[in-house]
């Protein structure tokens, strides 16, 4: 496995790349409602990311065709924005990517449509905190099966399904780079956390069993059972004092 270790200049430029993710994410969020298209978060995402002189990352990614993905209710990943509105009770995964000075960053959040049911609210908040629980253990030191392993337990604790098709990855100057990063697995395998890794974690938690299905499109992944799924992401460096996320909002 050859991981690419960043120096400080490269993790410089990943901050700008992971702040332009946030601020584009932060600008869908704004504007999710009854009523919208996921074509509109598509378009709200891209003019925000342009205008902080960075590139769409995803657009043409293995020939993905839109600027982020956008994936509703029992979509798990890699949905493509397109005429759907978003409902009342909907929940909605963005996927965002940027890329600027030749660096890349990664993140992904899901949003409530309006008011959403007790177990779907919970099925967000669990699946964010998960996230957090990965990126606690991105340590130098570790290995990536810390992240994996806490991700998972926690996950599966609070009763719900955790993916295993789609994984968490090393990110730079590509937006895919070694080591993969599942979001389940023993806490002493895979590759070891040295400073200077930057890895994207992204736990896909189902409501229901973690089985998962391609769909006709070729791109968008569902839930085999049709119940909902949550998507979080953070692209985050593994520095000497511990881990830091470059794609919070500053």
């Amino acid at each position: 496995v050859m991981i690419l270790l960043k120096s400080e200049r490269e993790i410089r430029c990943m901050r700008e790349a992971g702040r332009i993710v946030a601020l584009a994410l932060d600008a869908v969020g704004k504007v999710v409602e009854p009523g919208i298209t996921t074509q509109e978060l598509d378009e709200v995402a891209r003019r925000t990311i342009v205008e902080h002189g960075a590139r769409p990352a995803f657009k043409g990614l293995y020939g993905f065709p839109a600027n982020i993905c956008v994936s509703v209710n029992c979509e798990v990943v890699h949905g493509i924005p397109g005429s759907r509105k978003l409902a009342e009770g909907d929940i909605v995964s963005v996927d965002c990517g940027a890329e600027i000075d030749g660096f890349n960053g990664d993140s992904a959040i899901t949003i409530p449509v309006g008011i959403v049911s007790p177990e779907i609210a919970r099925l967000i908040e669990e699946t964010r905190n998960a996230l957090y629980k990965g990126i606690e253990q991105a340590i130098a030191g570790n290995r990536v099966g810390a992240i994996s392993h806490a991700v998972q337990t926690y996950a599966e604790k609070a009763g719900f399904g955790v993916v295993r098709e789609y994984v968490g990855h090393g990110i730079g100057r590509s937006m895919h780079e070694e080591p993969e990063v599942p979001n389940f697995g023993f806490a002493d395998r895979g590759p070891l956390l040295k400073a200077g890794m930057v890895l994207a974690i992204e736990p896909m938690i189902n409501l229901g069993a973690r089985a998962v299905k391609s769909t006709d499109d070729g791109w968008t992944v569902v839930t085999r059972d049709g119940k909902p799924s949550a998507h979080f992401e953070h692209t985050v460096a593994i520095m000497p004092d511990g881990p830091e996320i470059l794609t919070r909002l500053a």
